[in-house]
C-alpha cells in the first residue's frame, strides 16, 4: 500500500495542555517532511489549525474538507483561502466520506466527541473488512488511555468480533507516527474497490 496522504482527526479547540497544540504542529511538520499531504476537517482554530499550520509552514500540501455550516465556527474564510485545496460539503456525512476517500491513513490527536466519533467510524469500517488503512491513536500525555481501555474491555467481553481487523497503532511520541504508518503500510495489500464499498455504507 502506498501512502500519499494522511487524515488527521483532532479538536477544533486547543485543549488545556499546551502539549496538544505542540503535538499538532509537530505532526504537521512531520507530514510535510515526508512529502505527504494532510487531509483534515478544514478548521483553522485549535489543534486542527496547529496541524495545518505545521504542514504549510514546512512547504507541505493541505486539503481541508469542511461543511458549509461549520466554516464560520471552526475557521475563517480568509484563513481557509491559504489551504492548497478546500472542499466545502453539504453536511457532515459528505465530509466524512470525502475525507476517507482522499486519505491513505488516519491519525487521531486529542479532541472531543466529534473527533471520537470520526475515528470510531473508521475503526468500525475496518472491523467490517471495508478497509485496511493504518489507524493511529496519538496518545499525547496518555490522552486516549480511557478510550483504549474501553476498547480492550469490549474485546475481552466478546463484542469486537473481528478483533484482528481492528488494530490501531498507539503511539506516544509524535515524531514516530509517520514512520510507523509507512512501516505498517508496507505490509498491507490494498483491497480492490474499497472506496466504492465505503460510499455505499
Amino acid at each position: 500500500m502506498s501512502i500519499q496522504s494522511i487524515c488527521v482527526y483532532c479538536g477544533s479547540q486547543p485543549g488545556r495542555d499546551p502539549a496538544y497544540i505542540a503535538a499538532g504542529h509537530a505532526l504537521g511538520k512531520s507530514i510535510a517532511a515526508h512529502g505527504l499531504r494532510l487531509v483534515y476537517g478544514g478548521g483553522t482554530k485549535g489543534i486542527m489549525g496547529a496541524v495545518a499550520a505545521g504542514v504549510l509552514a514546512n512547504g507541505g500540501q493541505v486539503t481541508g474538507i469542511i461543511p458549509e455550516f461549520l466554516v464560520d465556527m471552526e475557521a475563517t474564510r480568509h484563513s481557509l483561502s491559504q489551504l492548497d485545496e478546500l472542499i466545502v460539503t453539504e453536511d457532515m456525512h459528505a465530509r466524512k466520506h470525502a475525507m476517507f476517500e482522499r486519505s491513505d491513513a488516519f491519525v487521531t490527536l486529542p479532541g472531543g466527541i466529534g473527533t471520537l466519533e470520526e475515528i470510531v467510524e473508521i475503526m468500525t469500517w475496518a472491523q467490517l473488512g471495508r478497509h485496511e488503512k493504518p489507524m493511529v491513536f496519538a496518545n499525547i500525555g496518555g490522552f486516549w488511555k480511557p478510550m483504549l481501555d474501553l476498547v480492550d474491555h469490549m474485546r475481552e467481553q466478546g463484542f469486537i468480533h473481528r478483533a484482528h481487523l481492528v488494530q490501531p497503532l498507539v503511539i506516544d511520541d509524535v515524531e514516530d507516527i509517520v514512520p510507523a504508518i509507512l512501516d505498517r503500510a508496507s505490509d498491507i495489500t490494498p483491497t480492490p474497490g474499497e472506496e466504492a464499498v465505503i460510499s455505499r455504507l
